[in-house]
């Protein structure tokens, strides 16, 4: 097990990349993206069956659920005690209880939407409605559904809890406010704005409730996902860049970095009440390292 410090000022952790202790015969495949739910048990959303497995804080194995309902998972989201997930090669969002029992599903299984997109990372000839490979879906407080429809398409989607669609946003392209390429992953600050995650674009993109632009943070590395802490900051964490190792950032809601620190892989993370990171480990560079770290909260 691996134990050292990283992170500086109010956000200070110590790492343990050997936290989760799995079944005899188990081993993890490739984690997308981790929850937190109201007990601090620890949700992680993997490519293979079962596809969610949970665990108490201290990375003890408690149950798991799932298998056969996904062809590729990919965002995973808590809020309520409701699991948000995103299946992105069925092009669905689906919510469930904590025990997995299906509530409620966005989308039409395997059916896409007109993008004209032939790849992933790749420009997409005409963006549309819901959905062609959706990335992550997150609730707000007000109710309101946030879907980032991206590895095929470049809009992010508001539902209401009813699950009709209310509007879309974006268009693909690489520089202007509103353009995505990709977007991965969103998240709802405690200002009520929307934070998206601009993957190939560098960024993230913060808009107001119903869509405006209203900022850009561009001091970051390819980020996949984001994460609210505690306090109403943000946990970032970005993947490979050519040259660079992936890394975990901490922002404040006006984007300037708290902290920063370079990591072994970066796809997905979670927050706990403490201000713990759960960071997902996924082999696409560097095959074999799939599974968890857990970043402890030092102060």
């Amino acid at each position: 097990m691996t134990v050292m410090e990283v992170g500086t000022g109010k956000y200070v952790y110590s790492l343990s990349d050997e936290w989760a202790r799995l079944p005899a015969g188990m081993s993890f495949g490739r984690v997308s993206d981790i929850g937190v739910d109201s007990q601090d048990r620890v949700y992680v959303f993997q490519r293979t069956d079962p596809p969610v497995l949970v665990f108490d804080r201290d990375g003890t194995y408690l149950n798991s659920w799932g298998n056969g309902a996904f062809l590729y998972p990919h965002g995973l989201h808590i809020a309520n005690d409701i699991v948000y997930l995103t299946d992105r090669d069925s092009s669905v969002c689906i919510m469930y209880t904590l025990d997995g029992k299906p509530i409620q599903m966005l989308g039409k299984h395997k059916v896409t939407s007109d993008t004209g997109a032939k790849g992933f990372p790749a420009p997409v000839p005409r963006v549309a409605g819901p959905f062609n490979q959706a990335t992550d879906i997150v609730p707000a407080p007000w109710g309101d559904l946030y879907v980032t429809d991206g590895h095929r398409n470049a809009r992010v989607h508001r539902f209401d809890s009813g699950g009709h669609l209310l509007q879309s946003w974006g268009t693909w392209g690489k520089t202007e406010p509103g353009q995505f390429d990709v977007p991965h992953s969103l998240c709802v600050g405690r200002d009520g704005r929307i934070y998206v995650v601009d993957k190939e674009n560098y960024r993230i993109q913060v808009f107001s409730a119903n869509g405006e632009f209203q900022a850009m943070w561009t001091d970051m590395r390819r980020p996949n996902d984001i994460a609210l802490t505690p306090e109403g900051d943000f946990a970032v964490c970005e993947g490979v860049v050519e040259g660079y190792t992936p890394r975990i950032s901490i922002f404040d809601q006006d984007g300037n970095v708290l902290a920063r620190w370079e990591t072994v892989a970066s796809e997905g993370l979670g927050v706990d009440s403490n201000g713990d990171i759960y960071l997902s480990r996924i082999g696409h560079h560097n095959k074999g390292i799939e599974g968890v770290d857990k970043y402890v909260r030092q102060r």
